[in-house]
């Protein structure tokens, strides 16, 4: 059997493979509910076979979204159409996730189809909140610095959050501190000028990230799977690091996290990011093997031998995957025949199956 095909337990999850159909915003929300797209987006990528399908970051407040446009789980209005969702994937054998979000100083953007540019307040926007009053790029309104009691309010909400998640059915939860959102801003000294216990020094900017897990961890089931993404650099000059992402990785571990979610950048509009397939892997890699913890794989990762050489060589333990799946709901019954390999069909496709040949 192929690596990438193999099963893999965490706590009391069981995944039946180690593709991951990563967070997606998808835009398609109204007021935080989610509705039929999510369910089909989210469902066929169940369908086609994907071991762990994470929903998009959801927003653990209405000021919290990205967009107007975003999944939330604020309220206990939004758990009904989410525990559908969740329903319909473990139906069909995958395990349902979701990341919990808080976009910070990114938060009131428009969709990326329209330009993604800020929507001011005047326009409809609501006020953004982040660890210093400091936009993300010039033009946009000066985010409110947090006062502890808007702290205590965050993770709050992540704690209300989590105990919804239980609700709707999720099986993992995954905390976005990655991508120049909220959790990542305190984390990053470009984004991070704070002069109080939240700010300059290592350990205090991570304090925030420890506490949103801790608030989390209070309400979820200890037999659960919980992630954090991370964003391993900022590709920046003189911000968050991969040696510093190898020390927070190796106290997360401590404190209960099970895997970390390896991506990067997003903080800074005039980051340097060299592109190319599997860029982010290193990280995921080192990560892995200088602290232990589980780690996933994310970034220009397209095709099943690329993901299969990954994990043989244990730079990760899971395939994260995001454009591909896009393009492909059914990657993973795909990889299989690529890798000569087996995996189980919807028996309402089975019909289509290559006859074998001889």
């Amino acid at each position: 059997m192929s690596k990438l095909l193999s099963p893999l337990a965490i706590k009391n999850v069981n995944l039946k493979n180690r593709i991951v159909v990563s967070p997606m915003c998808q835009y398609s929300a109204k007021e935080g509910f989610a509705n039929d797209w999510h369910l089909v987006h989210l469902g066929s990528r169940a369908v086609g076979g994907a071991a762990l399908i994470m929903q998009e970051a959801t927003s653990v407040s209405a000021e919290g979204r990205i967009s107007p446009y975003d999944l939330g789980i604020w309220c206990d209005e939004h758990i009904s159409f989410l525990k559908r969702i969740t329903t319909f994937i473990h139906e069909h054998g995958s395990v349902a996730g979701i990341q919990l979000a808080h976009a910070g100083r990114k938060a009131s953007f428009d969709t990326p189809w329209r330009g993604r540019k800020q929507v001011m307040e005047k326009d409809g926007g609501w006020k953004t909140f982040a660890p210093s009053a400091i936009s993300h790029k010039e033009g946009d309104e000066l985010p409110e610095a947090l006062n502890i009691e808007g702290i205590e309010k965050v993770k709050s909400d992540f704690r209300e959050a989590t105990k919804r998640c239980i609700e709707a059915g999720y099986k993992v939860i995954e905390i976005h501190a990655a991508h120049g959102y909220l959790l990542h801003q305190f984390l990053s000294p470009l984004s991070n000028h704070r002069t109080d216990e939240y700010g300059g020094s290592f350990e205090n900017r991570i304090r925030f990230v420890l506490e949103v897990v801790a608030a989390t961890k209070d309400v979820w089931p200890a037999e659960n799977p919980l992630f954090v993404r991370i964003s391993a650099t900022d590709w920046a000059e003189s911000g968050w690091s991969p040696e510093e992402s190898v020390k927070l990785s190796a106290i997360l571990k401590e404190k209960g996290v099970d895997l970390i979610d390896c991506s990067s950048g997003g903080n800074v509009f005039y980051q340097e990011i060299p592109l190319s397939p599997g860029y982010q892997v290193p990280f995921a890699e080192s990560i892995k093997k200088e602290t232990g913890i589980l780690t996933g794989a994310v970034g220009l990762i397209n095709d099943a031998a690329q993901a299969e050489e990954i994990l043989q060589e244990g730079k990760a333990d899971l395939i994260v995957m995001a454009r591909e799946l896009l393009r492909d709901p059914y990657f993973p019954i795909h990889a299989a025949d690529e890798l000569n390999d087996k995996i189980q069909w919807p028996e309402q496709y089975e019909r289509a199956k290559p006859r074998k040949k001889g």
